[in-house]
């Protein structure tokens, strides 16, 4: 499942991409090495997963270099619950990160989604074939250790590295990591590639902000949070993506449609061909919704996935898979 390698994509500057296309969980992580110093930017969904990606670390930074800080770029098990694996390392996150830990489904409960469910349903099928293939069964999830507002400079040896708050986006706590002589910037799950994203704070404007603010830093290189290197042209395109979901949340919102419904209209249409599970719509769209209502109350994740899933579950009627 998972690749055992990292990339190097600058001088010092690595990244580790466990799987691309169509899945859920499988996200990128990042690690900056320097002299006898290293960072780590984010931390796959699973002991096993954060194993595999601490191994590959060590193997790149050489023995001597502790592997003992982690920048956060949000609050999203996938992105920060192999914590537990790095026992006293110094975390870094934006408050309201630690403020979001909240919100999120417990790895206890994600297992009972998985095992307990009825797998003859949109939302029990949905989850074992999106999360079945994790063990949640023994996390512990850790807080940040060291949260900001703002921005917060890094020195990781001679290279200095820039956290700066961009939330509320993707969640409400979100962080871009810039490491400005290298030109790369780690955007978190602010940028998807290959697959639609599902955005859970909002609003879109909010993500299109935190994106040109990762153009106006001038990258070389864009890691999204999920998917394929990016270079700015391919961030651009994602901007427009996301303008265009926007104007048509605002009017299919104005119209009296449901944001589930709009999704399965922007999916029958195949407006968005080419990117991956595109019932993430319902989702993103129902985070748009709940702006346009000015509706302040925390989401019902689990029926927002509920939304995801019926719709994954008569796409999938529609066009059954080949042996």
């Amino acid at each position: 499942m998972a690749s055992t390698d990292l990339k190097q994509i600058t001088p010092g500057v690595f990244i580790w991409q466990p799987g691309e296309g169509a899945t859920w969980g499988l996200a990128n992580c990042g690690l900056v090495v320097s002299g006898d110093q290293a960072l780590i930017i984010d931390t796959p969904y699973t002991p096993a997963l954060t194993d595999a990606f601490l191994a590959a670390a060590r193997a790149v930074a050489g023995p001597g270099v502790a592997l003992d800080r982690v920048a956060v770029t949000h609050a999203n098990g996938d992105h920060t619950w192999g914590l537990q694996q790095l026992p006293g390392a110094e975390v870094f996150a934006t408050h309201a990160t630690l403020e979001h830990q909240c919100l999120e489904p417990k790895p206890q409960q994600l297992q009972a989604l998985i095992h307990d469910s009825d797998p003859d349903r949109p939302l029990g099928w949905y989850f074992r074939e999106h999360f079945g293939r994790f063990d949640f069964a023994d996390i512990q999830v850790l807080p940040p250790t060291v949260t900001f507002t703002g921005r917060r400079d890094l020195e990781v040896g001679r290279t200095p590295a820039e956290l700066h708050e961009v939330g509320p986006a993707h969640t409400v706590g979100d962080l871009i990591a810039h490491l400005p002589e290298q030109r790369t910037v780690f955007a978190g799950d602010i940028v998807f590639a290959g697959d639609h994203p599902s955005h859970w704070a909002g609003p879109l404007k909010h993500v299109v902000r935190a994106c040109l603010r990762i153009l106006a830093l001038d990258p070389e290189w864009i890691v999204p949070g999920h998917g394929p290197l990016m270079r700015p042209d391919d961030l651009r395109t994602y901007i427009s993506y996301l303008d265009d979901l926007s104007n048509q949340a605002l009017v299919m919102h104005g119209q009296g449609r449901t944001a589930a419904e709009a999704a399965r209209i922007l999916i029958k249409e195949g407006r968005y061909h080419g990117l991956g599970l595109p019932e993430r719509l319902a989702i993103t769209l129902s985070t748009e919704f709940r702006h346009l209502d000015q509706d302040s109350a925390a989401p019902d994740l689990l029926e927002l996935m509920n939304h995801a899933a019926h719709i994954a579950w008569d796409i999938t009627a529609a066009n059954p898979r080949t042996p």
